[in-house]
């Protein structure tokens, strides 16, 4: 069973310099149950902020540009414009994704409708990381990155706690005043009793879930209804790219080799968003059969090559990519290990 017509599921999304994944992203979410979008861009070099002028002529989304400064960084900027618009006020339920990031639903037909039968009482659902790794891939490819990236964590990991990290797909009723990157925020105290979370394998969440939390349960399963894929590496000189990019909510913050080395897990072969291939390429033939929209990908391919070869130029970039080729994959940690930073911690916490 789907979800009825009437309702409106809208994802947010922020972006800049990625044009190069966009058309992917955008067909991937329109077959698992998207129906409205709202993409802010900033300060784009490669004419993402182009292709999504054209998408919004094709009636595919809406876009607003968002060009910096930022004083709190382009993401908060960002959702504080989406939080004013009318796409957001007329939605029924919503998510707040990156470009890097693939919903992946278990349940039915894999669509957001089969999720919410799935949970009928849900007022917000949790979907957590499921962290995709580099897998040794160094080039960057004009490739579906659902097809390029099939190696992931386990569905069961202790550390880092970043890997149970979630996004949340929430009921738009009023019970959050504003967005936030992970979570709704601003909850109206006098209905966090009555609303209903639950988590990516369907138990009833409570407490800080309610109001601030922003990752699930260590050592649990979260995955067995929905899971949101996380390619936060890609390629090798995707990741230098990214570097170069800098934080979406932080100006000033640069990646580094801790970010890929908490990622970068390749224990598990995953290939279960690929069960809506036929819809994706569907959508995304449609999408490719528009000329202009297809010579500004082109553009945006390009654009990643040429700046890719002029970070080479520089000694700090040509030092990443040799470290990003010289790291081998993460090891998970055991039970044991992991206990003991989890036990560290819990001793500063009543120190301090």
């Amino acid at each position: 069973m789907t979800q009825p017509r009437s309702d409106r599921i809208l994802a947010i999304l922020t972006v800049r310099n990625e044009g190069a994944f966009l058309l992917e992203w955008l067909a991937h979410h329109r077959a698992c149950g998207f129906t409205d979008f709202l993409v802010i861009s900033n300060d784009c070099e490669d004419g993402t902020d182009l292709m999504l002028d054209r998408l919004q002529e094709l009636g595919q989304l809406t876009h607003l540009r968002n060009d910096g400064p930022h004083d709190k960084g382009p993401q908060w900027s960002a959702l504080k414009l989406a939080n004013g618009h009318d796409l957001r006020r007329r939605a029924d339920w919503i998510a707040v994704l990156d470009i890097d990031e693939f919903v992946n639903i278990h349940a039915g037909d894999r669509t957001i409708g089969a999720l919410l039968s799935a949970l009928p009482e849900a007022d917000a659902i949790t979907l957590t990381w499921r962290l995709f790794g580099n897998a040794g891939i160094r080039d960057f490819l004009d490739l579906p990155v659902r097809e390029q990236f099939t190696r992931a964590a386990p569905a069961i990991m202790g550390w880092p706690w970043r890997a149970a990290m979630f996004k949340t797909l929430f009921r738009n009723d009023g019970t959050y005043a504003r967005l936030g990157v992970h979570r709704p925020r601003g909850p109206d105290k006098s209905r966090l009793a009555g609303c209903r979370w639950f988590d990516g394998s369907g138990r009833r969440l409570g407490g800080a879930f309610l109001r601030s939390r922003i990752f699930s349960h260590y050592g649990r399963d979260n995955y067995r209804l929905v899971q949101l894929n996380h390619y936060a590496l890609g390629s090798m000189q995707s990741y230098v790219l990214k570097c170069d990019r800098g934080r979406a909510n932080r100006d000033a913050s640069a990646f580094d080799l801790s970010y890929w080395v908490e990622r970068n897990f390749n224990q598990v072969e995953d290939r279960s968003i690929l069960a809506l291939d036929d819809k994706v390429r569907a959508n995304l033939s449609a999408l490719r059969s528009d000329p202009g929209l297809a010579a500004l990908h082109d553009r945006a391919v390009a654009w990643r090559q040429q700046r890719f070869e002029q970070l080479m130029s520089e000694e700090q970039w040509r030092a990443l990519f040799g470290r990003l080729l010289m790291t081998p994959p993460s090891r998970v940690l055991s039970p044991e290990e992991h206990s003991l930073i989890t036990g560290h911690a819990l001793r500063a916490r009543k120190q301090s």
